[in-house]
């Protein structure tokens, strides 16, 4: 098997590379990657001949990523894996189930179409085996299983969705030379970040940017914001409630996240140019005032994408740095962390498929991605070392340290909802309407839908 695997690894550095002939980026036996489960993996699968279709989400780059990863699993078993991708997935995969023309594979960025595909019997089980791998080799697997849990037709419970790649959402960033200049500290509570931000206005500062705006997506930015503090306030399961509206919008436990959100953009002197600002200011153009001598604010929360619209040139470590969107030390709910990240659902079943989501287990199928860019992942027995970027190395630590993970809650909410009612409604309350009045209005519009 060992011969076949490096005969298939030449011979795949010889072809010119198309989309389904990738060259191997690093060669098998490079120190500090775990070739032990490359060669173990090869050792038990042979594949030859067979192909798996692959479609989902990622372009461009991200296309290029994908197939540079599944090459190694190509090289591997000798199979071929036929990556596409598109940017109307979510109706490019339904039309392709209906029409009974449905991939090998299909990832998607979204637990909700992954749960309506469940129900209607278009996507295999994983099983069992799958779903305890996870809880053992997942930081906070439980809550991985649990997001690609779906009822099936009968109504009856099942992992259908394997996560692989991940987005980390709990992140507060700032300048280290201004946090520097100041004699300021990270904040490794939710009591602490509130205390830094108060100071900060003592001493003559603003603590926050914030902006909301996003053309018609605008509101979303605070979402985010509400999402993550009800993580840190409330038990993990009555979010999941909050986003299946078993726990109603305006119950007293999301008005009162809502309200610790106004605490952070209501205080006097908290926010840049105030509320009514960060009601229209851009959320591409927030970040700025971390840049500005002085600042115009020392500290911005956003995803793990906003380095894209920092100032050109900016360097991770000297110009700017993240830390992790703390936890209230008096709620003794761990340290959740909040994000998003896409499933693989098996929607042609077969045997090279099924192999193919053995070797998203494998520790390889995770570190040739991160030695690339853009990859995050709750693995617990990769090398962080071989990340080739060290903010993603910083990241991917915080999503190891996390007990629980919750996926985006208005990215699964119903769209009159989370890509609705809620974003408009984030708005009216930074502008001025009370919490209580906002989540009323969320809640009947919730019940309108019924």
């Amino acid at each position: 098997m060992k011969a076949r695997l490096y005969a298939g690894a030449a011979a795949l550095a010889l072809m010119a590379g198309g989309a389904s002939a990738q060259n191997l980026l690093i060669e098998p036996g490079t120190e500090g990657f775990n070739w032990d489960s490359f060669d173990a993996f090869s050792d038990a699968h042979d594949f030859s001949g067979q192909t798996v279709t692959v479609t989902g989400p990622w372009l461009s780059v991200d296309a290029e990523m994908v197939r540079n990863t599944m090459a190694y699993f190509e090289a591997a078993t000798g199979a071929t894996v036929d990556y596409s991708g598109s940017d109307s997935f979510e109706q490019d995969i339904v039309i392709a189930i209906q029409a009974d023309s449905a991939p090998n594979i299909a990832v998607f960025p979204q637990p909700g179409l992954a749960a309506d595909m469940a129900a209607r019997g278009a996507l295999a089980p994983l099983g069992e085996d799958t779903a305890e791998w996870m809880v053992e080799n997942y930081a906070a697997g439980q809550s991985w299983v649990d997001l690609g849990t779906f009822p099936n037709p009968d109504g009856e419970e099942e992992m259908f969705g394997f996560f692989y790649k991940v987005d980390v959402k709990s992140l507060v960033w700032y300048s280290p030379d201004a946090f520097d200049e100041m004699g300021y500290d990270i904040p490794e509570s939710m009591e602490e970040l509130l205390e830094l931000s108060q100071m900060i206005v003592d001493d003559g500062g603003t603590p926050w940017c914030i902006g909301l705006g996003s053309g018609a997506a605008t509101g979303w930015p605070a979402t985010d914001w509400i999402e993550d503090i009800m993580l840190r306030l409330h038990e993990p399961e009555l979010y999941d409630d909050w986003i299946t509206n078993d726990l109603p919008f305006n119950s007293p436990e999301v008005i009162e996240a809502i309200e610790t959100f106004g605490t952070f953009v209501h205080s006097d002197g908290w926010v840049h140019g105030g509320p009514q600002a960060a009601a229209t200011t851009d959320f591409r153009d927030s970040p700025a005032g971390l840049f500005q001598i002085p600042p115009d604010c020392y500290m911005h929360k956003q995803a793990s994408f906003i380095p894209s619209f920092f100032p050109e040139g900016s360097e991770y470590g000297v110009d700017y740095d993240f830390f992790y969107f703390p936890s209230f030390a008096g709620q003794d709910l761990g340290d959740p962390v909040m994000g998003a990240g896409t499933q693989f659902a098996i929607t042609d079943d077969s045997e090279a498929t099924r192999g193919l989501i053995e070797f998203l287990k494998t520790p390889i199928a995770h570190e040739v991605w991160m030695a690339q860019s853009g990859f995050l992942t709750p693995h617990t027995g990769v090398n962080l070392d071989t990340f080739g970027d060290d903010s993603l190395r910083a990241m991917n630590q915080i999503l190891l340290d996390a007990t629980t993970f919750r996926f985006d809650a208005s990215d699964v909410m119903p769209g009159e909802i989370g890509a609705g009612s809620f974003w408009t409604g984030m708005v009216d309350f930074v502008t001025g309407t009370p919490a209580e009045t906002v989540a009323n209005n969320i809640q009947e519009r919730w019940d309108a839908m019924r």
